[in-house]
């Protein structure tokens, strides 16, 4: 059940990490972190799997999320997935799965995830990110909107720091569940530092 909304999710960038990846997803995964997104969108699905059995050695299995492979998933048991859109409107079915989300970037696709079984959406991106370059953030009323459309946990993604996470306070929004990372968790080397910084500028 997700209640907090001082969540932090990594979703993670192999080619962003400077450092080994299954140390840094280690220390990742002994932080207050809630979950971890294995976001390797680069890769075959077999190369995936490959990668994510490796993650599964190092990390807390509760947290990790898969991301758009429900049958590497199901393979390696993990019952936590993450699906971009498009792979979420085609999912035939979600008994598998005990935790699925999705990423929306309008109240459309907001409201359609949830009629459609989503149990989290994450809105995006808040903040102009080097990720996107070139592509203005949504802004803050845009994830209020999104809060205010359906009544499932909401997750920011896109831009998010300490310093922009200062602007997320005043979405005050029951079901707005926190916040996700990637670049700065692959690129910091005191992760539980930077994930805490961030945990106290939600509130």
């Amino acid at each position: 059940m997700i209640t907090s909304m001082c969540n932090v999710v990594s979703v993670t960038a192999k080619p962003l990490c400077k450092d080994d990846f299954l140390q840094k997803i280690q220390k990742i995964s002994y932080s207050d972190t809630q979950y971890i997104i294995l976001r390797e969108k680069y890769l075959s699905e077999q190369e995936y799997f490959n990668l994510a059995k490796n993650v599964l050695s190092v990390c807390d299995k509760d947290k990790l999320i898969i991301h758009n492979f429900p049958e590497t998933a199901v393979k390696l048991g993990v019952k936590k997935i993450h699906l971009p859109f498009g792979a979420f409107k085609d999912l035939k079915g979600r008994e598998d799965f005990d935790l699925l989300g999705t990423s929306v970037h309008s109240t459309e696709d907001a409201i359609f995830a949830e009629e459609n079984g989503a149990d989290y959406i994450t809105a995006g991106n808040i903040f102009e990110t080097n990720c996107k370059k070139g592509l203005k953030g949504k802004g803050v009323n845009f994830l209020r909107s999104v809060c205010d459309s359906v009544n499932i946990p909401v997750y920011a993604i896109g831009g998010i720091n300490a310093d922009t996470a200062k602007e997320l306070k005043s979405v005050n929004r029951k079901n707005f569940a926190g916040v996700c990372v990637m670049s700065l968790l692959m690129q910091s080397e005191n992760i539980n530092d930077e994930v805490m910084k961030i945990k106290r500028e939600l509130g």
